[in-house]
């Protein structure tokens, strides 16, 4: 069985998360301790808890420890097993995050699986559902996995009740995937989006956007939409022949429109001028699909530590090594040797 040290490297809820991945998929048990020492609330919180939960109905798995604030767990996975399943979190924790580690696991199944997701389908520090869609799928049929995806209503913070459904067809062999080079630019979008809250918010982000990108105002788009409760979203979408990558910025109490656009935008401005195909958010979603292919490579912008950490708990799993290289201008290349 893995000894694991939830506090290891940024400490948070992705050490726990790769490694259920990744004990589904291998068999192999763990036990992790100190689970997301490092946060404000350490331990197990409802988003962390449905995900250990989903993945033990998914892999069969036996569990101990997987309790609110439970700041200690164990695995042990069994067979896993298609079906349709039924996830809800029951408050407005990301439910993109759920979806993404039990994913790998349904793509290694004999039969398609389909699921119901419920809480928040547009988080701060999480894979919205726009770029789930947009964004991270894309890259996975590029590499052979077979995955659709529906958004039938948002969630934010707090309120959540977003719900989103999911189809997912055996996939049990990934292609490696060649990332170098984004692409000349097909397409640029701004959407800016409230639900709840004065519609003047969405179009003066979407105005600032366009003004600071220096971007066609047939770019940018303000919209309306239905939710629980109020929330404000906004989303810079780059699309280029070989990658999508998105940027969003959250509005919130403290927050003006202005101060949420010029955030965002400059995001995407330091994308842009760095000449890389991979955004640093990307870079750390795309290292689980590279090591289940068994090989690959990307190149993208200085690791984070989120980066870093994720690359060490995936080869305490794998008989594999990554490599992280400079090579030059801010341009960095992970990669996983043949």
């Amino acid at each position: 069985m893995l000894i694991l040290d939830g506090s290891y490297g940024e400490g948070g809820g992705q050490i726990l998360r790769t490694s259920l991945t990744l004990s589904m998929i291998t068999g192999e048990p763990f036990r992790i301790e100190r689970i997301r020492a490092k946060r404000r609330k350490p331990g197990l919180l409802r988003q962390h808890l449905t995900a250990v939960r989903a993945a033990a109905r998914i892999a069969n798995a036996r569990v101990k420890g997987d309790e609110p604030g439970s700041t200690a767990l164990t695995f042990e996975p069994g067979v896993i097993t298609a079906g349709d399943y039924d996830i809800a979190i029951g408050t407005a924790g990301s439910t993109t995050l759920v979806f993404q580690t039990v994913l790998p696991a349904l793509l290694r199944a004999d039969a398609p699986s389909r699921l119901k997701l419920s809480g928040g389908t547009h988080n701060p520090s999480a894979p919205t559902f726009d770029y789930l869609a947009r964004a991270y799928l894309p890259l996975l049929h590029r590499m052979g996995a077979s995955v659709e995806v529906k958004l039938h209503r948002p969630g934010f913070y707090p309120a959540g009740g977003g719900t989103w459904s999911a189809t997912v067809q055996p996939s049990p062999l990934l292609e490696p995937l060649m990332l170098h080079e984004a692409g000349p630019v097909n397409a640029r979008r701004i959407t800016a989006d409230v639900a709840n809250l004065p519609f003047e918010i969405a179009e003066r982000e979407a105005a600032i956007v366009t003004r600071m990108l220096s971007w066609p105002q047939s770019a940018a788009h303000a919209r309306d939409v239905g939710a629980d409760g109020h929330g404000n979203v906004l989303a810079i979408e780059i699309v280029q022949a070989n990658i999508t990558e998105i940027f969003t910025g959250f509005g919130s109490r403290d927050l003006s429109a202005e101060a949420v656009a010029d955030a965002t935008a400059r995001e995407a401005r330091a994308y842009i001028a760095a000449s890389v195909p991979v955004g640093p958010h990307l870079a750390d979603q795309l290292l689980l699909p590279l090591a289940l292919a068994g090989t690959g490579s990307f190149v993208t912008v200085a690791p984070t530590m989120h980066t870093r950490t994720n690359i060490e708990v995936i080869e305490k799993f794998l008989p594999l090594s990554f490599s992280v290289d400079e090579i030059g201008s801010g341009r960095w290349r992970i990669a996983l040797a043949e």
